[in-house]
């Protein structure tokens, strides 16, 4: 039998299947999910399965002579949690700022090991953001997405054109994901630097870690990623 891949999902192929069409050794026991997985590419990036124009489910069995067509997501992409939540493994730090910046709920820790964060993941709900298809591939993941591009801005562009989460900028804070309250200045002039609290008038504060947030001297380029996000977002709905 033969699974006939997407285009959008062939850079996910491993190595030995790059071929729009991979040829697969029949095995009555297997599923096609565990088919397709096995070509490289994670359940988590498939919208579907269709052979000879009917959908099949991805607990199917092989069948001799069987072409399958394996579809992409369809975007944007609807979660069974509401609104959109996201955990992001280590190499999206900055992923994850950007994400808060516009006020989607991020959570991100740099030290925890695969396991933990599928627990994590499961357990708040959250969908596993990554991009190690390793993490994609366990079956014990509920939710999860890969994340396509190189750069913090292609990988921002395409989870919100995948997901088109509802946006609230500048209501979280970019150090730990909390919530973002308003500030009277004199409540927190004694963490601010002299000049900070000479120039500024128009304070935010997180509520979970103190942090003390003002629109300063790289708010110009904030505001671009914002409006950014906005147009990614209403495009995509």
């Amino acid at each position: 039998m033969s699974l006939r891949f997407a285009e959008e999902l062939r850079f996910l192929l491993s190595p030995r299947n790059r071929d729009p069409e991979v040829e697969v050794v029949h095995d009555p026991t297997a599923t096609l999910g565990h088919l397709v997985q096995s070509a490289g590419v994670p359940l988590t990036e498939v919208g579907g399965l269709l052979a000879a124009g009917r959908e099949i489910g991805r607990d199917s069995r092989s069948e001799p002579g069987l072409t399958v067509d394996v579809l992409g997501i369809t975007r944007p992409q609807r979660l069974p949690f509401d609104p959109p939540r996201f955990l992001l493994d280590v190499h999206l730090g900055a992923l994850a700022r950007r994400l808060r910046l516009v006020g989607v709920d991020a959570a991100y820790d740099n030290d925890r090991d695969d396991d933990t964060l599928i627990a994590m993941a499961n357990e708040q709900r959250r969908a596993l953001l990554t991009q190690d298809r390793r993490l994609l591939h366990r079956r014990a993941l509920d939710a999860g997405a890969f994340v396509r591009g190189r750069k913090p801005d292609d990988r921002m562009r395409d989870v919100l054109d995948r997901f088109a989460p509802p946006l609230a900028p500048w209501s979280r804070c970019t150090a730990c994901n909390g919530l973002l309250l308003p500030a009277a200045k004199e409540a927190v002039s004694h963490l601010l630097e002299p000049g900070t609290r000479a120039t500024y008038s128009t304070f935010a504060r997180c509520r979970e870690c103190g942090r003390v947030y003002w629109p300063g001297a790289h708010h110009v380029r904030l505001e671009s990623i914002v409006e950014t996000a906005r147009a990614v977002v209403a495009a995509a709905e």
